[in-house]
């Protein structure tokens, strides 16, 4: 493999012209000043300048605004590095060296391509021409520009954990209709996407379901959470509900993707943090069978299931069968944006610090 020049400048007006996608939208483009090369090893979060070489299952990159924006062969873009777990499409993992890759995520990932899902094409290819650094020739990290940590706050907020059997599962749909029927109850509601692969869509729909404010775990300095450990996963949830909290939500509703076998989820919700941090879990899953396994595994760890979603509410056999096995309400869309549901999950003024409601 030929090495990349060691470090070279990159020209402001060169910087200006780049696409910029979603998982860096908390980077400043001014802070781009060079190309760094030679035998690095890049780390997850890192930024890589590539060269878009052949166009595979992502033909368009989500840019920092939102638009969608096409891409071709010969286009410079920015990436990030990161690991990537998605059943329906893609396992990679983060190279040990700047030769060529994949983009693994239209959200802006970039890694190594090691299985794919039978019905989706093989991952575009991309040629790295250097990791980005700044003026002094440090490589930029995502986390060099993660949230900082919020001040404290008397009272935490409501807060609903809302996980599933799956990828597409419903998760997304149940978080945004429950910020809807929330806020119809009359609570300042935020939303957060805790743990999966940068990407704007899910951020999207929560903002558009009118959640004051939004935050993903790239708010947090990661360009995803796939092979992070139990501490880092719990410190991003943390930094984010607290920041939420902060800005004087009542509620918060918050998504932990994939499904309860996914590694990092796993961790997560078997983890102390996640238990003292939820008031509340709704559990989404495609069929009743799903939603009776999962509403048990995450009774096991003592958590406080309080009703059930996700597309088995398409089906009101399923639904039915769903309530009859875990003795819980199942809530369709309908339900989920309706201003009783702050009373299914049995909402109430949390107790501030010193154990006074708020």
């Amino acid at each position: 493999m030929t090495l990349l020049p060691e470090i070279t400048l990159l020209a402001p007006a060169r910087a200006q012209t780049l696409k910029m996608p979603f998982v860096t939208r908390r980077v400043p483009r001014g802070v781009m000043a060079t190309l760094l090369g030679g035998e690095r090893q890049p780390r997850p979060g890192d930024l890589v300048l590539v060269r878009v070489e052949r166009l595979g299952q992502h033909r368009h990159l989500e840019l920092v605004s939102g638009r969608r924006s096409r891409l071709f062969a010969g286009d410079e873009v920015v990436l990030a590095y990161g690991h990537r777990y998605a059943p329906d499409q893609f396992e990679a993992e983060v190279p040990d060296h700047l030769g060529p890759c994949h983009m693994v995520a239209a959200g802006g990932i970039a890694s190594c391509m090691l299985s794919r899902h039978g019905r989706v094409r093989a991952a575009t290819q991309v040629q790295p021409l250097g990791l980005i650094g700044d003026r002094q020739g440090q490589v930029i990290n995502l986390a060099d520009h993660a949230l900082p940590a919020p001040p404290a706050v008397r009272r935490r907020p409501f807060t609903v954990a809302v996980l599933g059997t799956s990828m597409n599962a419903g998760k997304t749909e149940t978080v945004s209709h429950l910020v809807r029927g929330l806020a119809a109850s009359g609570l300042r509601v935020g939303a957060a996407k805790v743990t999966g692969t940068g990407s704007g869509g899910d951020v999207w729909s929560m903002t558009d379901a009118g959640a004051r404010q939004v935050l993903d775990f790239t708010d947090a300095g990661m360009a995803s959470t796939y092979l992070a450990d139990t501490a880092q996963l719990a410190a991003a949830q943390q930094r984010l509900i607290d920041t939420l909290a902060a800005q004087g939500n009542d509620a918060v509703v918050f998504e932990v993707a994939d499904g309860l076998l996914q590694r990092e989820t796993g961790l997560l919700a078997s983890s102390p943090a996640f238990a003292d941090m939820v008031d509340a879990v709704v559990f989404a899953a495609g069929d009743a069978m799903g939603a009776a396994m999962g509403v048990g595994w995450l009774r096991q760890r003592g958590l406080p299931v309080r009703a059930a979603s996700g597309l088995m509410t398409a089906s009101p056999l399923a639904a039915r069968e769903a309530a009859a096995a875990t003795g819980l309400p199942v809530l369709d869309l309908a339900a989920l944006s309706d201003v009783g549901v702050a009373d299914v999950l049995g909402w109430v003024a949390v107790p501030n610090q010193a154990g006074v409601a708020g």
